[in-house]
């Protein structure tokens, strides 16, 4: 069965919202790298956020299919390895760059589902942008490789957790599917970061930072991605998701008093630019969306 639905506003602000709380989430989660390492920190991050999620959503996972599983366990692993991936990469290679080349991957999805000249005149608007947001922000000195493509597997899991949070979200009602997968997604990167994870354990500061990370790096952002994914189209989804680097640029210059050079403003307005034509997408036309 189909229904004709236009972009939702909501599913928008979700995104937003979502960029927001990952922002200040990362803050928190830097704090942990040197005590723990980015494996033990993003595996106990996932875990925190399940224990939280489980408890509140109750999933009655026993009665799930066949499928049901495939979807949230591709979800689950998707999800562990995209986060894994990209703190790894973050311990060799400046932030910056890093969310730069990591942007290849939903960025590459979005092209690849673009069905319109309005879609790929968006991808070229936020690919311009990434690029220029990734000159302003290399230093100049050689990358790491192994940085390098601990980033472009967090792009390549990127990508595959958007196709597989929509198929996730459409297979399983509520919020039950998002709290298993990010115990399977955490469980996942435990056999890498084990030891890393009993430090933070036996630590009352570390612990509540990563309860904190937990929360606003997982819990909420992921849970308002699944919202907007069940009513946005993934290509849309990941153009908006260009957004974050933005709002990162906005937070440093609000928080951090980091100067916005013109290169970066030019970046960000492009970025901007696509996500505001993706929004008022479908306003005064319908597209189809399975139901």
């Amino acid at each position: 069965m189909t229904a004709s639905t236009p972009t939702s506003p909501l599913g928008v602000a979700c995104i937003i919202g979502s960029c927001i709380s990952l922002q200040l989430g990362a803050a928190l989660a830097v704090e942990l790298f040197p005590h723990a390492g980015s494996w033990a920190t993003a595996s106990l991050r996932l875990l925190l956020a399940a224990v939280i999620l489980l408890v509140a959503s109750r999933p009655r996972f026993w009665e799930w299919h066949a499928q049901q599983w495939r979807a949230v366990i591709t979800f689950g692993l998707t999800m562990g390895f995209m986060n894994g991936s990209f703190y790894t990469a973050l311990e060799r290679i400046p932030l910056g760059t890093a969310v730069t080349i990591e942007f290849l991957g939903p960025l590459t999805l979005a092209a690849l589902l673009s069905r319109s000249v309005r879609d790929a005149v968006c991808v070229a608007l936020a690919l311009t942008g990434m690029l220029l947001l990734g000159i302003n922000s290399y230093n100049g000195y050689p990358l790491d490789p192994v940085g390098v493509a601990f980033t472009l597997a967090a792009g390549m899991f990127w990508a595959l957790y958007i196709l597989a949070s929509k198929r996730a979200g459409s297979s399983v009602p509520g919020q039950g599917g998002l709290a298993v997968a990010l115990f399977i997604g955490g469980m996942a990167l435990m056999p890498l970061g084990w030891q890393g994870s009993l430090t933070i354990m036996a630590d009352t500061r570390l612990f509540g930072i990563a309860l904190g990370t937990a929360v606003l790096a997982s819990l909420v952002p992921y849970s308002l991605e699944l919202i907007a994914l069940r009513r946005l189209t993934p290509n849309t989804f990941a153009i908006l998701l260009s957004l974050e680097p933005a709002i990162a640029a906005f937070f440093g210059w609000l928080l951090l008093s980091e100067h916005i050079s013109g290169l970066k403003f030019t970046a960000i307005l492009l970025v901007i630019t696509a996500a505001m034509i993706q929004a008022m997408q479908g306003r005064g036309k319908k597209r189809t969306q399975p139901v």
